[in-house]
């Protein structure tokens, strides 16, 4: 089976945007909705890829005041919620 009709996710993606990943941070938490499960954001600047992901809601992923955004920050980002 492809897709399980249970499970909800939600996608985000920018291309081409200084701050792609803060954008791609505040989709994603416009998605919570889709799911709480757990979340993570993928970037890059177009040679390489740095990924984070992490059990729980956007939020707890990516915890105010820590530096994981400035760490993914670059051009080209896309997120997920499950």
């Amino acid at each position: 089976m492809f897709c399980d009709k249970k499970e909800e996710c939600g996608l985000f993606g920018i291309f081409g945007e200084p701050d792609a990943v803060q954008k791609t941070y505040f989709g994603l938490f416009s998605l919570q909705h889709r799911g709480q499960e757990s979340a993570g954001i993928a970037s890059s600047d177009g040679e390489s890829i740095q990924c984070y992901t992490g059990m729980g809601t956007v939020s707890r992923v990516f915890r105010t005041g820590s530096d994981i955004l400035d760490k993914l920050a670059n051009s080209i980002a896309i997120g997920h919620v499950r």
